[in-house]
């Protein structure tokens, strides 16, 4: 079986007080998103992440924002906000474009990040055939927001993959919106999404 890690958007924009677009509350979670890290390297296990990765232009980017479907300049390319968290730092990541070629992933034994230009994932075409690639059978999935980005993340992986298996670290996410946040984990347990902690993930 193949099993990975699956950390959302750990970037500084989204995690720390001063980011351009923070999630309130994230920066309490850092401790478990590190000992997530910290184990899954030491493991062998595969972390496959994702980040936004924009420009003014995109769609998603909005002076005039409904923080449901556009929201205001964040993660833009090459700044410090885009940046991930010291806590998540990815171990020789392989960087996929959602424009690039397919990789090519069978010299590469490190880690792997999608950059999308889109809160949805799935928009990079590489999701899907790399996750067929690996074998992927077991996600492990944590980060932010746990009501937009980890949401596209949790549902698209069900709905293009539901052979997978998914656990999502309920102590490891934070939502922007945390009574929606709650709704989701309960909906996604009944739906058959393992929710999980970080002490059970490690232990």
């Amino acid at each position: 079986m193949s099993a990975v890690f699956w950390d959302v958007d750990t970037q500084a924009d989204f995690m720390t007080p001063d980011g351009k677009l923070y999630v309130p509350g994230a920066e309490a979670i850092a401790p478990n998103l590190a000992r997530l890290t910290d184990y899954a390297h030491a493991q062998g296990i595969r972390i496959i992440a994702s980040a936004d990765d924009h420009l003014e232009d995109h769609e998603e980017i909005s002076a005039t924002p409904d923080f449901t479907h556009t929201f205001p300049p964040h993660c833009l390319r090459g700044s410090a906000g885009q940046r991930r968290i010291p806590e998540t730092a990815l171990s020789n990541p392989l960087v996929i474009e959602p424009d690039g070629p397919p990789p090519k992933l069978a010299a590469h034994a490190g880690d792997i990040l999608f950059h999308k230009h889109h809160f949805d994932v799935f928009t990079n075409p590489h999701v899907s055939p790399v996750i067929e690639a690996l074998r992927v059978e077991d996600i492990t999935l944590y980060g932010v927001a746990l009501d937009v980005c980890n949401r596209y993340a949790v549902e698209g992986l069900r709905r293009h993959h539901p052979q997978i298996t998914v656990r999502v670290v309920a102590d490891a996410v934070q939502a922007l919106n945390p009574a929606k946040g709650e709704e989701l984990l309960d909906a996604w347990g009944r739906q058959g999404v393992i929710v999980t902690s970080t002490i059970d993930v490690v232990q």
